[in-house]
């Protein structure tokens, strides 16, 4: 879909696509030839491959060591990874590419370098087979990189000293206007934001400002990250690094992935002292300079042969990155860990699924049933800064939908775990689906707040979940203030059966992967869920864990499509009182933010960014973004005006919806 068919655009900057986070050079020569490889071409006629490379190749490329022109040396190029030709700025495209060229990728690339490698500037096409051979042939005698050498990375600085956000920031991130410096908003977690420009008056006059989108129709949960004027989101293993209020792209980066990914699913970064760092599909933590997006570490943390693969956002605190893998439906044995910020190395880990001898592993009645008992993080962690603790919303147990290989609750799945942030030690749990054979997920930990109860002050967390219930808790004494169905609740505890059983929620039902928003000024919670029922269905014969693959015990077949709704609920912090209660025609699995001026920003599967009043949920205003949205939607300031983006893209395999990825920013005139 072409903007102008949705977008005024006299008054839209459109930046470059995220997926065109590979041709962010359009303006280098057409020979940005990065050739590697390192397979001897005997068939090529070196001497004719001379003659056509200076035909052909000189006028961008020249052949002398360190010496680059409109295109990069080429000597040495042989065994070098595409990218790293010393001082020669490239495109994303190419640098991105991840090639290391060989007999055969050489060829390929010759033959069509825009279908190798799409959005390179280098648009060159030799059909003679002979042609290339010789080129190859003649590219080998000047020089060749070993594969050490290819491999070895290069020295990277850590970002300077000073280089933020810092800690004192991150601490008071929930009052600060300007950035959004975590997943949901705050270690809080509250997804409030202190801005009033837009609101329930005017909110009907916002109009899109700009959009950066990508080719890819990946899935789109990502939170974006704002701070400084520059947001940072994920699509896929790509991070882009953008002008907050124009869109115009300042870095891309993309990881090459070194083996199977189970997932490609990801939602968001974590930013300090200079340095993001994410998960990757196939098990790798990363961290980038914030500034250039150069990696700084990478280290594999998880295995996608044990079920495992990295989906939430991290949590950085201090000097440590909190994080743990995805994946319980295929059946990994869980954790969740703290590594150092600067390099990746592991500080301490706390077992989801206990091993020997640790607490919680006689909640299993077979200890065997540990080894793929599940239990993923796939949502934001929270934090209590002041106490120093941690919280953890663990998911399901494996096998799924099977509790009679694994007898017992099954601890520490479906459980509120509160740790030692600088230790991993665990403080408390409180577990609130034993024995889970619903898939229902505990998912969110958040927000955090202090409210008075009674005339006493109390420090209060919202629990909720895939099992369609939200509850709030008291953090200190673990008491349940209340507890209260968010989307529709029938035959809950009927556990699935060889002819199958409906029940609701179904496999998609509830609280998914953005938890609720908390106002501290109208003292409300705001809840999104799905309403989608289905029928559970147990298999005859036993479950055998296979690597890779899912680690079922059932299915579910769901309702129709047609028939999936979703519920917007506000509800009082500490009575549980129902203040209004609207049904919406899709799911919704956006995130929501509530801001001081009164509204709500999210979004729906029906592409429609959506701006409503807090008070009664009523729309005050839509735009039909061109995909579904399923991802952050976050306000922030710049320069005294209030932004408001939203995700957009498709969903994920499940929930469907369409588009490619992409991030739209909304302003008033």
């Amino acid at each position: 879909m072409r903007l102008q068919n949705v977008v005024d655009t006299s008054r839209v900057r459109v930046g470059r696509p995220v997926g065109e986070f590979r041709r962010a050079a359009s303006w280098l020569a057409a020979g940005a030839l990065t050739l590697c490889g390192g397979i001897a071409n005997a068939q090529g006629d070196a001497t004719a491959g001379k003659t056509a490379f200076a035909n052909q190749c000189s006028s961008c490329h020249t052949t002398e060591p360190g010496k680059n022109a409109f295109g990069p040396s080429l000597a040495g190029v042989v065994g070098r990874r595409a990218g790293t030709a010393p001082g020669y700025k490239y495109t994303d495209a190419m640098a991105n590419s991840g090639l290391t060229w060989d007999q055969k990728t050489l060829d390929s690339f010759l033959t069509s370098t825009t279908a190798k490698v799409p959005g390179t500037a280098m648009a060159v096409a030799l059909p003679n087979a002979s042609d290339r051979s010789a080129i190859i042939a003649y590219l080998e005698t000047l020089g060749v990189t070993t594969s050490a050498q290819a491999q070895a990375p290069a020295a990277v600085e850590l970002p300077p000293p000073g280089a933020g956000p810092t800690q004192d920031e991150l601490n008071h991130a929930a009052s600060d206007t300007r950035n959004w410096m975590y997943a949901s908003k705050d270690y809080s977690g509250q997804r409030f934001v202190n801005l009033a420009q837009i609101n329930t008056k005017n909110a009907h006059q916002l109009r899109a400002v700009c959009i950066i989108r990508s080719e890819t129709a990946a899935p789109t949960q990502t939170n974006p990250i704002v701070y400084k004027g520059v947001m940072y989101a994920t699509v896929d293993t790509t991070v882009v690094a953008f002008d907050a209020t124009t869109c115009r792209k300042r870095w891309t980066y993309k990881w090459n992935a070194t083996g199977h990914a189970i997932s490609p699913t990801n939602r968001g970064v974590a930013i300090k002292d200079g340095i993001l760092v994410r998960g990757m599909p196939d098990g790798h933590l990363i961290a980038l300079d914030m500034d250039k997006g150069r990696l700084l570490w990478s280290r594999q943390i998880a295995d996608s042969q044990a079920g495992q693969y990295l989906s939430m956002p991290p949590l950085i605190f201090e000097d440590l990155v909190l994080y743990g893998p995805a994946g319980a439906d295929f059946g990994p044995k869980n954790w969740v860990g703290a590594f150092k910020l600067t390099t990746g190395e592991q500080v301490w880990r706390f077992n989801l699924i206990p091993d020997d001898n640790e607490p919680g592993a006689d909640s299993w009645g077979n200890p065997q049933s540990r080894q793929h008992g599940g239990g993923s993080l796939w949502t934001p962690l929270a934090l209590d800064v002041a106490k120093a603790i941690l919280y953890l919303p663990v998911g399901n147990p494996a096998p799924d939908f099977n509790g009679a290989v694994r007898t017992g609750d099954d601890l520490y799945t479906n459980s509120v775990v509160a740790l030692d942030v600088h230790t991993g030690k665990l403080l408390w749990y409180r577990q609130f689906v034993p024995n889970d054979t619903h898939d229902s997920d505990l998912s969110q930990v958040s927000p955090l707040f202090t409210a008075k109860v009674g005339g006493k002050s109390r420090d209060l967390m919202a629990v909720s979940g895939k099992d369609g219930l939200l509850r709030v808790m008291d953090r200190d004494t673990r008491d349940v203030l209340f507890e209260l169905p968010i989307t529709t609740r029938e035959n809950v505890d009927a556990a699935p059966s060889l002819e199958g059983v409906h029940r609701c929620p179904g496999l998609l039902g509830g609280m998914e992967w953005n938890g609720p928003a908390y106002s501290p000024v109208t003292k409300t919670i705001y809840v999104a869920a799905v309403d989608w029922c289905g029928t559970f269905k147990l298999f005859a014969e036993k479950p055998e864990f296979v690597p890779a693959a899912h680690y079922y015990g059932g299915a579910v077949i769901p309702d129709a499509r047609e028939t999936s709704r979703g519920w917007l609920t506000a509800v009082d912090s500490t009575t549980g009182k129902v203040r209004w209660h609207q049904q919406w025609p899709t799911p919704l699995v956006a995130a929501v933010t509530a801001t001081s001026g009164g509204v709500l920003f999210t979004g729906d599967l029906n592409n429609d960014f959506l701006v409503l009043d807090a008070a009664n949920g009523k729309k005050l205003y839509s735009f039909n973004t061109g995909g579904s949205i399923g991802g952050g939607v976050i306000s922030y300031e710049v320069g005294g005006k209030q932004y408001v983006a939203t995700t957009s893209g498709v969903v994920s395999g499940f929930f469907g919806g369409s588009g490619t990825s992409a991030v739209m920013v909304f302003a008033l005139p």
